[in-house]
């Protein structure tokens, strides 16, 4: 009986594993994304950035927002990003370096969450950094263009698949699909030559410093529609010289496709349209603008 039986059970399970469907491709992103670009719709994100080094894994940064698409892909975005950093650490590090008061007062600041928006053909940041050299009567700089800029954007997904769909047509290019999207790697220097944002992203770093490949995992939904989007960057690719093993991971997820979106810019009152409009300096102290603006 005991045979009989493990012989049902077997020609059960061979049935059954025959008659599984064969694993279905994901559907591909680019024309699901690109069907998306509807104006006054959106989508919203929320991302974490962890800084392995030394056999120590932290999260340095958290960032959230929302895009707003047009016909023409993504056309405005609002973000808020923080620093990881406590502010009684922050003050501690500063009094270790001997920095006088507005140093502290920089140090401190990276402790407090920063804003940055687009909309037209600016950004405007505020908080953050800023908030220690803003004068009274501004809470806001502008500044042309739409690339990242601004402390907590440089530390950003650098795989920019919603705002430049050239990247993210690249990035699929020598995909390995898996049963719920996409894997791969992509080469730092073909990245920077494709993304304008990652080129930003690295500022002034030389092509030959630019080394190594950046990994990646894209989870899609059932319409093709990225979920989450996990990359993990060699400091190498990011120009860094002495970097010894060091990686950034970066994880962003995304939600609400379709949902009404409309972003706008600051009250034009509280905006200055120069850094000399913008920071008031106590005294005849004075800040090198690579440190406040990237």
């Amino acid at each position: 009986m005991k045979r009989i039986l493990t012989g049902v059970a077997l020609a059960s399970a061979a049935t059954l594993i025959a008659a599984a469907p064969a694993q279905a491709a994901p559907v591909n992103p680019v024309a699901a994304v690109q069907k998306q670009f509807v104006a006054g719709k959106g989508v919203k994100f929320v991302e974490q950035v962890k800084i392995a080094s030394g056999g120590v894994r932290q999260i340095s940064l958290r960032r959230a927002g929302t895009l707003q698409f047009g016909a023409s892909g993504v056309v405005a975005s609002d973000l808020t990003g923080q620093f990881n950093i406590k502010r009684e650490d922050a003050e501690k590090f500063a009094k270790e370096l001997g920095a006088d008061e507005l140093g502290l007062d920089l140090v401190t600041a990276l402790t407090m969450p920063e804003r940055i928006v687009t909309k037209g053909r600016y950004t405007y940041l505020t908080g953050g950094l800023w908030s220690a050299v803003f004068n009274a009567g501004k809470s806001w700089i502008r500044v042309p263009g739409t690339q990242p800029i601004g402390m907590t954007a440089m530390y950003g997904q650098p795989l920019n698949i919603l705002a430049e769909p050239a990247t993210l047509k690249t990035l699929l290019k020598g995909a390995k699909a898996t049963k719920d999207g996409y894997t791969g790697k992509v080469a730092a220097k073909d990245l920077r030559k494709t993304s304008p944002g990652f080129a930003a992203t690295l500022g002034l770093a030389s092509a030959k410093s630019v080394k190594g490949s950046i990994g990646w995992k894209l989870t899609v939904d059932a319409k093709g529609l990225p979920v989450r989007l996990v990359s993990v960057i060699p400091a190498e690719a990011l120009g860094a010289v002495d970097a010894k093993g060091a990686t950034v991971s970066v994880e962003t997820t995304f939600s609400d496709w379709g949902t009404p979106v409309t972003v706008t810019a600051p009250p034009e009152l509280e905006v200055a349209k120069t850094l000399d409009e913008a920071i008031q300096i106590p005294g005849p102290k004075t800040i090198p603008l690579s440190a406040i603006a990237q």
